[in-house]
Order: C-alpha cells, then sequence, then structure tokens
C-alpha cells in the first residue's frame, strides 16, 4: 500500500514561543479575524515573508532583468488585492500579516455584508452556504482576487439574518433627541425600549423621557 501521504507544513512556527508581544498581537488579530487557530497567523505571515523575500531579492539584479521580474510579481499582488495600481518595491517591503487577513474568503464575506460577524461568515462558509463564481466553497482561508470578489454570493438559497433594522443609538445623540422620537404612545415606547435594550443602554424610556421633558 506504501506509506501514507504526508503533508507538508505550510507555515513557520515562532522562534520564540513565549514571547509576550508577539502573543499579544497574536491574540488580538485572531480576536479580530475570528481565526479558528494561530496556525492561520503564521501562515499568512510565512506568505507575507515569502514575497518580501522575493522583493529583496530583486533589488539586487541588473536594471534590465529586474524591471521584468519586478513587474510581474507587482501585477501578480495587485491581482490578489495586496498592491495599490502605482505599488513599487518598497510597498512590497512593508505588507503586514493583515493585508493578507483581510483578502481571505471569511473577511470578504463578512466586510459584503453577508454576515452580521466574521465569527457567523467562517459558520456559513464552513456549513456551504458561501458561493465564488457560482461553486461552493467551504474553505474560509481561500485568498479571493479581486476579480473573484464581486461573484462572492450566497450558494442556492440565501440565509436571511437579523440586519440592522433596529436603528443604533450613537452616543452623541443627546437625551432630548432620544425622547423626542421615543414616541408618547404605549407600543412606541416599547419600541424605543427595544432600541435602547439592543443599544446596551440601561436607562428606561421612562428616565430618557423624564430627564428630556416631556
Amino acid at each position: 500500500m506504501g506509506d501514507p501521504r504526508r503533508f507538508r507544513k505550510k507555515y513557520e512556527s515562532p522562534k520564540h514561543p513565549w514571547e509576550k508581544s508577539r502573543i499579544e498581537e497574536e491574540n488580538k488579530i485572531r480576536k479580530e479575524y475570528a481565526l479558528k487557530s494561530k496556525k492561520e497567523i503564521w501562515r499568512a505571515k510565512t506568505i507575507i515573508k515569502k514575497y518580501r523575500h522575493q522583493a529583496r531579492q530583486l533589488v539586487g539584479l541588473p536594471a534590465n532583468e529586474r524591471a521584468e521580474k519586478e513587474k510581474k510579481l507587482i501585477e501578480k499582488l495587485q491581482k490578489i488585492g495586496l498592491l495599490g495600481s502605482s505599488a513599487t518595491l518598497d510597498d512590497i517591503l512593508s505588507l503586514k500579516v493583515e493585508d493578507l487577513l483581510e483578502r481571505r474568503l471569511q473577511t470578504i464575506v463578512w466586510k459584503k455584508g453577508l454576515a452580521r460577524t466574521a465569527k457567523q461568515a467562517r459558520q456559513f462558509i464552513v456549513h456551504g452556504h458561501i458561493a465564488v463564481n457560482g461553486r461552493k466553497v467551504t474553505v474560509p482561508g481561500m485568498i479571493i482576487d479581486t476579480e473573484l470578489e464581486k461573484k462572492v454570493t450566497w450558494y442556492k438559497k440565501p440565509i436571511i439574518t437579523e440586519t440592522a433594522k433596529i436603528e443604533t443609538i450613537e452616543p452623541s445623540e443627546t437625551i432630548e433627541k432620544i425622547a423626542e422620537e421615543a414616541g408618547e404612545t404605549e407600543q412606541e415606547k416599547e419600541a424605543a425600549e427595544e432600541i435602547l435594550k439592543t443599544s446596551g443602554k440601561s436607562e428606561t424610556i421612562k428616565h430618557i423621557a423624564k430627564e428630556g421633558g416631556k
């Protein structure tokens, strides 16, 4: 039967596993993008490191040979969405891990509004509710280029989520404005009270109306 198939590791583990600053940074990134594990961060760092290494190698090449390879590398990264239209080698050397995480399918589904959170976006993808160019994709870490980004949609029937139909009360709004928009009928007061609960406000509508002046 032969030896079992062995998958090559696609990321580099940290050289100093207990470095406090790195751990805090990775925890922050993992929480922001709702990643399953830190291996996804290490995988993105390895890819970014590879692109930086290629850019540094081009610096030492002769001008005529460098121009052609530099153009190909920049065009490749522009297609992925990592670089802008007028990018240079310096822009490649300044790439961050967050730049690549922004191109993951999970992040794009979230940013396009198909999911309310990054965690929910991951769930939709894994459960087979998201399609790329008409084909179901169940890999949250898939890198989406700029052309395919427009073709990220629901797979078959859309999943209806609770959108922000209830108005979110901003901190800048005054008590008087909230009380004025709350309404005078019992039904309107109940609706306004529900808004306050959703927004994390502890005050009741009666207290707001009293402070604002009926």
